[in-house]
C-alpha cells in the first residue's frame, strides 16, 4: 500500500507547522483518534448527500455505490465517518476516479492495482463535523455488503459487533490499525457466514445498493 498524504495538508504543532507528510503513524493517529459515538439518523442523509456529490463529480464512472461500516448499521456504536465504497468498472477508471476526487479537494490515503482510498473531512485541527472515507474498488470487491446486510438483519449479532467495538476502544484509542485488525476475525467470521447464505451480489446499475 502507498500512503499519498499531500504535501499541502499541514498541522501545527507547539510554535511550528509539520506536514502530515513528515508526521509518524503515531502522531497522527494522536491527531485523529478513534472515536465512537451513539447511532445518528442523520448519518444516512450524511451518505446520501454526499453520494449524489460524488456521482456529480464521477458521472460516468460509477457502477456501483453503497453506504458501509458501522454508520450504515442502526442501532449501534459507531465510528462518525461514513464509509463510502464505490465500484468501478476496471483499473484504469479507478486511477481517473481518484485523480478526480484528489483535484476536487479529496486526499488519497492508500492505493493498489486495485483499490484507492481516500478521505474527506481531515483538517489541521483534527476531524471536521462531517467525515467520509471513500473506497474505490474493481466490481466485486465487495464483502462490505455481506456483512453490513447480515448485521441488520440479525440485531443481536449487530450488538455483539458493538460490544466487541466498544472493548477495543480505549485500548486501541490511538492505534488505528491495531483497532481494525482486532476486529478482524469477527469480520471474516460473520462475512463467511453471510456469503454462504446469501445470493452472488449483483454490482453496477447507477446507486447500485444503499
Amino acid at each position: 500500500m502507498i500512503n499519498t498524504f499531500p504535501a499541502t495538508l499541514y498541522v501545527k504543532r507547539k510554535t511550528m507547522t509539520k506536514p502530515l507528510t513528515e508526521m509518524s503513524l503515531q502522531e497522527l493517529w494522536q491527531l485523529f483518534p478513534i472515536q465512537l459515538t451513539p447511532h445518528r439518523d442523520e448519518w444516512r442523509d450524511w451518505y446520501a448527500a454526499e453520494a449524489r456529490h460524488l456521482q456529480q463529480l464521477l458521472h460516468g464512472h460509477i457502477r456501483a455505490i453503497a453506504h458501509i461500516g458501522s454508520t450504515a448499521i442502526p442501532g449501534i456504536w459507531a465510528k462518525p465517518i461514513i464509509d463510502i465504497l464505490i465500484e468501478v468498472a476496471d483499473a484504469a477508471t479507478l486511477q481517473n476516479a481518484a485523480n478526480i476526487l484528489v483535484a476536487h479537494g479529496y486526499l488519497q490515503m492508500s492505493a493498489s492495482d486495485t483499490r484507492i482510498s481516500l478521505n474527506k473531512g481531515y483538517t489541521p485541527e483534527g476531524f471536521a463535523e462531517r467525515v467520509f472515507h471513500i473506497h474505490l474498488r474493481l466490481p466485486g470487491d465487495h464483502d462490505e455488503y455481506y456483512f453490513r446486510d447480515y448485521l441488520r438483519e440479525h440485531p443481536a449479532i449487530a450488538k455483539q459487533y458493538e460490544a466487541l467495538k466498544l472493548s477495543l476502544w480505549k485500548p486501541y484509542e490511538h492505534d488505528r490499525d491495531g483497532y481494525t485488525n482486532a476486529k478482524g476475525d469477527f469480520i471474516r467470521a460473520i462475512t463467511a457466514r453471510a456469503k454462504k447464505n446469501a445470493p452472488p451480489l449483483r454490482s453496477g446499475g447507477g446507486l447500485g445498493f444503499p
